[in-house]
C-alpha cells in the first residue's frame, strides 16, 4: 500500500510539472508576441514601415466602433481614438455599446473632437469634408428600429393586401429594408467595424447594416496603440471583398 500511495504522489506531482511547464509555454509565447505587436506598433507609429505610410482611404467611407460597455465610460480614450480616425481621413464613424454609455458621453465627444457633427437620420449621407461625422447607437436602436419598421409594415402593406382579400402575409428582406429607411432607421453600412473589448462578436449592432461588414478584434481600449489601428485600416483596405458572389 506504501508504494502505491508513493506512485500516485510521484503521478500527481509529474502532472502538475507538466501543467506548469505548458503554462510557462504558452505564457512566455503570448508575452513575445505581445512585444512585437507593441514594438511593431511603434515602429508604424514613427513611419518605419513605408507600407503603412500610404492608406487608400476611400476604402473605408464608412467605420464603426464597437465598445464594451465597461471600456466605454473610458471617454478620453474614445475622444482620443477619434482624433486618431479624424487624423487618418475618416469622415463618417458609427459609436455603439450595448447600454448607451457612448450617448450619454455624446456632448463631451462632441465638444472635444475637432469639427465633429452628428449623424441626421432622416437626411442623406453626406461625409463631413472639414471633420468628422458621428453616430450613436446602443442595442435598444436595434429593438426600435424592428419595432417601427414592423408597424410601418403593418400600416401601409399588410392592412391593403387583408383589404383586397389576401390571406397570406409574408415579410420579405426588400420589404424590410425598405421599411428601416422608411422610418429613418437605415443608416449607412460600415465597411469596417472594430471591437475593443473581450468579446469577439458585433455585441448586437444592427445585423440589417452589416451584411458585408468586415469585423476585426482589437483587443482592450485601455491598450489601444495608434500603429495597431493603422495595420487594421491597411490590412482592410488590401482585402478583396466579393459581396456574396
Amino acid at each position: 500500500m506504501t508504494i502505491r500511495v508513493e506512485l500516485q504522489k510521484i503521478g500527481i506531482l509529474g502532472l502538475q510539472l507538466i501543467w506548469h511547464f505548458l503554462h510557462f509555454i504558452v505564457s512566455s509565447f503570448y508575452f513575445v508576441v505581445g512585444i512585437a505587436t507593441t514594438l511593431e506598433s511603434y515602429l508604424i507609429s514613427c513611419g518605419f514601415l513605408r507600407k503603412y505610410n500610404c492608406l487608400n482611404i476611400d476604402r473605408v467611407q464608412h467605420l464603426a466602433i464597437v465598445v464594451e460597455s465597461d471600456e466605454a465610460y473610458n471617454t478620453l480614450k474614445i475622444i482620443e481614438l477619434l482624433q486618431w480616425l479624424a487624423s487618418l481621413g475618416i469622415r463618417s464613424v458609427c459609436l455603439y455599446d450595448v447600454e448607451g454609455v457612448l450617448k450619454q458621453s455624446k456632448e463631451i465627444i462632441l465638444k472635444k473632437v475637432k469639427h465633429a457633427s452628428v449623424f441626421q437620420t432622416n437626411e442623406p449621407v453626406q461625409l463631413n469634408c472639414k471633420g468628422i461625422t458621428l453616430e450613436f447607437l446602443s442595442v435598444s436602436d436595434g429593438k426600435e428600429a424592428i419595432v417601427r419598421a414592423g408597424n410601418f409594415i403593418l400600416a401601409n402593406k399588410w392592412r391593403k393586401t387583408s383589404m383586397s382579400g389576401a390571406h397570406e402575409q409574408l415579410i420579405s428582406e426588400s420589404q424590410m429594408t425598405d421599411a428601416l429607411k422608411a422610418v429613418g432607421c437605415g443608416g449607412p453600412q460600415p465597411d469596417l467595424i472594430l471591437v475593443y473589448g473581450p468579446t469577439r462578436c458585433h455585441l448586437g449592432f444592427p445585423a440589417w447594416r452589416i451584411p458585408y461588414t468586415e469585423i476585426l478584434h482589437m483587443g482592450a481600449l485601455k491598450s489601444m496603440k495608434y500603429g495597431s489601428l493603422v495595420k487594421a485600416i491597411y490590412k482592410f483596405t488590401m482585402v478583396r471583398q466579393n459581396y456574396g458572389k
